[in-house]
């Protein structure tokens, strides 16, 4: 069996782009700092969304069943700390410039890419849940620096280009 804390550790070293997700509906407008999200499959536009079942914003994106990926860029890891910290849900979006797509949740300004989506499924394991999410409009923004989360702190991706030997 796996320590929690040799899981948590090893788990550190994986590193992940920064999101802040967010919701809006008749439960209300939520969001949260997040690096579980992955594409599932382009056909048709899928993503999941990984989020603690504990925490205070959960039932909101369940009772909403919609939600936004906003995926940040380097100069956003202030707004990071603000999702991932305890302010109250309005106080949240006092940082940052939002507008809304599709879905009506709320999509940052000036991220990477923010990706609009329908929450189709929920399945918990353990102590979270996977929301399966199908994209229904995404924002792209312009080329700039990324965000991740490596060794529990915030780097800015740089670009390495990477020469690939010739084919004969």
């Amino acid at each position: 069996m796996v320590d929690v804390t040799d899981f948590r550790n090893a788990m550190s070293m994986l590193s992940a782009a920064v999101n802040v997700v967010t919701t809006d509906g008749p439960a209300g407008r939520h969001g949260f700092t997040a690096s579980a999200v992955c594409s599932v499959t382009d056909t048709p536009p899928t993503l999941l969304v990984c989020m603690n079942t504990a925490s205070r914003s959960y039932e909101y994106f369940v009772q909403n069943k919609v939600l936004a990926v906003n995926v940040l860029a380097d100069h956003h890891a202030e707004l990071s700390a603000v999702f991932a910290s305890k302010l109250e849900a309005q106080a949240r979006f006092e940082h940052g410039t939002w507008h809304t797509l599709m879905t009506q949740s709320p999509i940052l300004d000036n991220a990477l890419v923010s990706f609009d989506c329908q929450i189709e499924q929920i399945q918990e394991v353990g102590t979270h849940g996977i929301f399966i999410c199908r994209i229904e409009a995404i924002q792209q923004g312009k080329d700039q620096t990324g965000l991740v989360y490596f060794n529990r702190e915030y780097h800015a991706v740089n670009k390495i280009k990477v020469d690939t030997p010739s084919q004969p």
